[in-house]
């Protein structure tokens, strides 16, 4: 059942983002759209640092022995706007619950279209891997856009032959920047932030004249065979659930490990929301639990 928070915070987002979004038509508008920080959790610390020549910062517990598990994560925000910052919410919460996490800030359109954000992200991984970081003890997880860009991370791995991450977590993943999903229409006026009908117009920006079937820009088309075990998270009311119901189906049907979380009422990319949502609180206990080596409870999964 869908705690009282996550019904009193739709309505708030559809007046303050979701009608900002239907206006926005550039990058500065689109940032003016997502300028309301949450609280930053507490008990945690954040360091400026460099890993494989891309920004960021380790988010990591500031008491207690050091995490064994590693996080490479990369923000949401169309490949447009956010990040390492604005996403404290999420990372801190990981943090928090007992992973050290590297937020990256990976290039963003348009002023760095597609493939910098993929080029930056395998940066990154390469880079942590390069710092004596065992693959079996990294996870790369991301949010929206960033859960797409974690596929497309852990597909470069592959095509490098290189040994894959432990897991990969996604909440709210944008896979299709082509938008053919149904829920695109089926949940337009339900969906709280995104527009269903512009799904397609809002990866112009970052795709600039690429193809969207690419499967680099739209993990969805990709092989996915290979990659590790994945956890999807996903709104029952998103236009963009079916990225992750096809995505999930698509996985298992590749021999691919997959665990998919459907959660009512709760708005796109909710663990943002972390502070005021018990949900998104809940998504992270459960995403930490996986990282880790642990299985979420079978019930709450398809």
């Amino acid at each position: 059942m869908a705690s009282l928070a996550a019904h009193l915070i739709n309505p708030v987002l559809r007046v303050q983002v979701k009608r900002k979004l239907a206006r926005a038509t550039d990058a500065e508008s689109l940032r003016k759209a997502f300028r309301s920080p949450m609280p930053t959790p507490r008990g945690v610390r954040y360091t400026p640092s460099i890993i494989g020549g891309v920004p960021g910062e380790w988010v990591e517990p500031a008491f207690g022995a050091p995490p064994a598990m590693t996080v490479l994560y990369l923000h949401g925000g169309g490949y447009v706007v956010c990040s390492a910052e604005s996403h404290r919410p999420v990372t801190g919460g990981l943090a928090r619950r007992g992973l050290r996490v590297f937020a990256a800030d990976y290039r963003l359109a348009p002023a760095h279209p597609f493939p910098a954000a993929v080029d930056d992200g395998f940066a990154a991984f390469r880079g942590l891997v390069a710092q004596g970081h065992d693959p079996a003890s990294l996870a790369i997880a991301g949010d929206s856009a960033g859960g797409g860009l974690a596929l497309a991370v852990a597909l470069r791995v592959r095509e490098a032959g290189m040994a894959m991450p432990a897991r990969l977590v996604l909440f709210s993943p944008w896979t299709d920047l082509a938008g053919t999903g149904r829920s695109a229409v089926e949940n337009r006026r339900c969906d709280p932030m995104i527009q269903g009908g512009r799904i397609a117009d809002g990866a112009r920006p970052y795709l600039a004249g690429t193809d969207p079937y690419n499967p680099f820009a739209s993990p969805l088309y990709a092989d996915l065979a290979g990659l590790p075990p994945i956890l999807v998270h996903v709104g029952a009311r998103e236009v963009l659930l079916d990225d992750s119901v096809r995505l999930h189906e698509k996985a298992l049907a590749a021999g691919v490990d997959s665990l998919l979380r459907i959660w009512p009422v709760v708005p796109h990319a909710w663990p943002i929301f972390q502070a005021i949502l018990p949900e998104g609180r809940a998504a992270l206990d459960e995403s930490a639990a996986f990282i880790r080596g642990a299985a979420p409870p079978p019930a709450a999964l398809r």
